[in-house]
C-alpha cells in the first residue's frame, strides 16, 4: 500500500535540487571473509543475495517516492539489486577512496527507484574492499541511516571483539528521562513556543558573522578527508574538562575552521555559529526526527580546557532546548522548505555543520565480511562550505570532513581536526 511521506521526509525530498544532492554516505572497509576473497575481491552475487535477505528488515529499501496528486507517497517496488548493489572503478588507496566519496556527494541518486545504493570499491587497501552505502535524506537522517546499515549486517560475535567493545565508551544520546519526557503545554507555554518558533524562523535573515570564506556559493568540486581518534582516549580527555565526546568534536571542528581561515589570510570571527542536529525522542514512522541546536563555537587559540568547558556549558542548555522545540519550523511544510532553501543560499547565521551519531557498540559484518572501518559523509546545505560528520565504531571516533574544494584548503582542515582531537585525547 502507498504511504504518504511525513512532513520531515517530504521536506528532505524537496531539498534535493539540481545543484544540491541531499544524500548521506557511509563509507567502509571490508576485511577478507564471507563475500570478500583473500585478495580483496568481492563476490557480488553473494553480496546481493545477503542484501536481498535483509531488505524486509528495512522496508524503505523496497519503496520509491512518487507523486499522488499534490502528495508524495512511498510506493512498494521490487528493487533491482543489479543496479542497487554494484562495483565501481578501482581507486588508489585511501586518498582515492576519499576522492571517490567527494564525487559521490554531488552525484544524484536516481529518483525512479528506491533511494539507496551499495557500491563496492576495489583498491582501498591491500586485501581489502571498500564499500559505500548512499542513502537519500528523505529515507533516513544520520541516526536512521545507521540503523538501516545495521539492518543489512550481522554482529561479529567472536569473544575477543565482544569483550573489547563492551569496555568502550559510547557516543552520547538522549538520556532515559529525555526519551520519555512528554510536554503538555498550557496556553502560556503554547504562546511562548509560538514566539520562539517565530524568532527561530526569522533568524535565518540575521547577519551573525561578517563575510567569510566559510560561506558563499558552493561549487560542485568537493573534498572529503577521513580523520580517526581513539574513542576511549578522547572520552577520557574530554571528561577531564567536564565535557563530552561530542563537545570535543565541536571544539576540534572550530579549530579546523579557524586554521582554514588563517591559511586563506582571513581573521577568524570570535565565534562560529554551528548547526548541530539533535536526535528527537519520538520518531514514529519518519526517517527524519532531529532538532537543531545552534552553538557559537569559540575560535580563540590556546586554553583547550577552557574552550571545552565553555562548549560543554553551551551544549547542555542548547541540547535540551532543541529537543523541546523539535524540527525546524520552516521545514515542516514543503512550501516552507522551498522558502528555506532559497534563504539558506544567502544566509550568514550558520557557518558550519557538525554531526555525531552513535554507532554500533560491537563490530559488524556485511555478507560475512567484517566491517573494519566506517566513516559518515554528510551533505552540505545552503551556502555553508564546511561540514564534519562523525560516528563511533569499534573503539574509534571516525570523522569525515566535507568541504568545497574550490573555497577551502581541505588538507589544512583535516590536519587541524586530527591535531585538535589528539590534543583533547592527550588531556586524559
Amino acid at each position: 500500500m502507498a504511504e504518504r511521506l511525513t512532513a520531515a521526509d517530504a521536506s528532505n525530498f524537496v531539498m534535493d535540487a539540481r545543484d544540491h544532492v541531499n544524500a548521506f554516505l557511509m563509507a567502509g572497509v571490508l576485511a577478507p571473509g564471507g563475500c570478500v576473497g583473500p585478495d580483496g575481491g568481492v563476490d557480488l552475487d553473494a553480496l546481493r543475495h545477503a542484501v536481498a535477505e535483509r531488505i524486509p528488515a528495512g522496508p524503505r529499501l523496497a519503496q520509491r517516492v512518487r507523486r499522488a496528486g499534490r502528495a508524495l507517497v512511498w510506493e512498494p517496488v521490487r528493487p533491482d539489486l543489479a543496479r542497487h548493489v554494484r562495483q565501481v572503478a578501482t581507486v588508489d588507496g585511501r586518498a582515492g577512496f576519499e576522492a571517490l566519496c567527494a564525487r559521490l556527494v554531488v552525484t544524484p541518486l536516481p529518483l525512479d527507484r528506491p533511494l539507496w545504493e551499495l557500491l563496492v570499491v576495489p583498491g582501498v587497501a591491500p586485501a581489502r574492499a571498500g564499500v559505500v552505502l548512499r542513502v537519500h535524506h528523505a529515507l533516513a537522517d544520520g541516526l536512521a541511516a545507521v540503523e538501516l546499515a545495521r539492518a543489512l549486517m550481522d554482529p561479529v560475535t567472536d569473544p575477543v571483539t565482544t569483550e573489547r567493545a563492551s569496555t568502550r565508551p559510547a557516543a552520547e544520546g538522549p538520556t532515559r528521562s529525555e526519551r520519555t519526557s512528554e510536554l503538555r503545554p498550557g496556553a502560556r507555554a503554547r504562546l511562548r513556543a509560538f514566539g520562539e518558533g517565530l524568532e527561530r524562523t526569522t533568524s535565518v535573515l540575521r547577519r551573525a558573522v561578517p563575510p567569510t570564506a566559510l560561506l558563499g556559493r558552493v561549487s560542485r568540486r568537493r573534498a572529503v578527508t577521513f580523520v580517526d581518534v581513539d574513542l576511549t582516549d578522547l572520552a577520557a580527555g574530554a571528561g577531564a574538562a567536564a565535557a563530552t565526546v561530542n563537545d570535543a568534536l565541536l571544539v576540534a571542528a572550530a579549530a579546523a575552521a579557524r586554521s582554514a581561515l588563517l591559511a586563506l589570510g582571513e581573521d577568524p570571527p570570535s565565534a562560529l555559529p554551528t548547526s548541530v542536529p539533535v536526535a528527537l525522542p519520538h520518531r514514529g514512522r519518519s526517517g527524519n526526527a532531529v532538532g537543531v541546536m545552534l552553538v557559537p563555537l569559540p575560535t580563540d587559540a590556546g586554553d583547550l580546557v577552557g574552550r571545552l568547558r565553555r562548549v560543554a556549558g553551551l551544549t547542555r542548555a542548547a541540547k535540551a532546548e532543541a529537543r523541546t522545540r523539535g524540527t525546524f519550523e520552516l521545514t515542516r511544510t514543503r512550501l516552507g522548505t522551498w522558502l528555506f532553501g532559497r534563504l539558506a543560499r544567502r544566509q550568514r547565521f550558520v557557518v558550519l555543520f557538525v554531526t555525531n551519531v552513535r554507532g554500533p557498540e560491537h563490530p559488524l559484518a556485511l555478507a560475512g565480511a567484517r566491517v573494519e572501518r566506517i566513516w559518515p559523509v554528510a551533505a552540505l546545505g545552503g551556502d555553508v562550505r564546511l561540514g564534519v560528520a562523525a560516528i563511533s565504531y569499534d573503539g574509534v571516533l571516525r570523522c569525515a570532513v566535507h568541504c568545497d574544494a574550490d573555497a577551502l584548503p581541505a588538507v589544512v582542515v583535516g590536519r587541524a581536526l586530527g591535531d585538535e582531537l589528539a590534543a583533547v585525547a592527550a588531556l586524559g
